[in-house]
């Protein structure tokens, strides 16, 4: 293959096990003029078991917008660079986003070569809905901005997917569990590898397998997202706790005129126009 000079290739690499890696990932690695990695004491453990020579220099959280600079005014003279993060694709969950980002304002090219995603990877493992799905990463620190978060996600009715550290994950479990209620999950643990699991379970049976044991290795949760009839039902039942003239209230407080607004309102309650329209006359509304 060929590697085109000023370029920027996003390189996927195993999460596990390096059986994984592309042919087309090592053709890259081996024929670009420098290798952007995450961990340079990680991913030469990577490079020395392909054999492969070409120099790295080290991008990662910390230093990723003077750095992606950097990389960037190499590409412009012409250095075609491969960006790498520690397992799995670059971009996901990790600083190769702002390097994306500034290649496209310098109207820098780039491409990314397909492979290993711990998320992909345990969604599909997971038994769960995979048609409609939303991904997390990792749960911010910020307790007020996680909050925020675990709200959002109580309505979410697609399968969600969140990483998390083994020493952080009895909590993280504790938290989605008084955010979201007890909902059926897959926890799968050292993905590609020789210890590779796949726990299928509840949030809070999960809580008292790790009163026994505790876990190890990195995790991937996989949710089941909150059903659609439940949804509706919520949705519905919160709409019969207010009178028909609040309900048009919301509607008509938005700019929508009165007709439509008495059609959304018997939908939303599951009754007839007929019977809104006769409320309101009864009501002198």
């Amino acid at each position: 293959m060929e590697i085109n000079k000023g370029t920027l290739y996003l390189c996927a690499t195993p999460i596990g096990n390096l059986d994984d890696i592309t042919l087309r990932v090592l053709n890259t690695l081996e024929q670009v003029d420098l290798i952007a990695a995450e961990d340079t004491r990680h991913s030469i453990k990577l490079l020395n078991h392909f054999e492969i020579k070409t120099p790295m220099t080290s991008y990662h959280e910390f230093n990723k917008v003077e750095k992606a600079r950097y990389l960037v005014d190499k590409m412009r003279e012409g250095v075609s660079v491969a960006l790498i993060t520690d397992a799995g694709t670059p971009g996901i969950s990790d600083p190769g986003e702002e390097l994306v980002k500034q290649c496209y304002e310098a109207g820098i090219p780039l491409t990314s070569l397909p492979g290993p995603a711990a998320c992909i990877t345990a969604l599909t493992l997971s038994g769960l809905g995979t048609r409609r799905f939303c991904f997390e990463a990792f749960l911010p620190s910020d307790k007020k901005e996680k909050q925020w978060i675990l709200q959002e996600l109580k309505n979410e009715t697609r399968t969600i997917v969140i990483y998390e550290a083994p020493h952080r994950l009895v909590r993280t479990l504790t938290e989605l569990l008084g955010a979201l209620g007890n909902r059926n999950i897959t926890i799968c643990r050292e993905l590609t590898k020789r210890y590779e699991t796949a726990f299928r379970t509840t949030f809070e049976d999960a809580l008292k397998t790790y009163e026994k044991v505790d876990p190890k290795g990195e995790c991937v949760i996989v949710i089941e997202g909150k059903s659609i009839q439940e949804r509706k039902a919520e949705e519905t039942k919160a709409f019969e706790d207010m009178t028909i003239e609040e309900h048009m209230v919301i509607f008509e407080g938005k700019g929508i005129d009165r007709k439509e607004a008495m059609r959304l309102v018997a939908k939303d309650r599951g009754i007839s126009k007929r019977e809104v329209y006769q409320y309101l006359i009864n009501n002198d509304l």
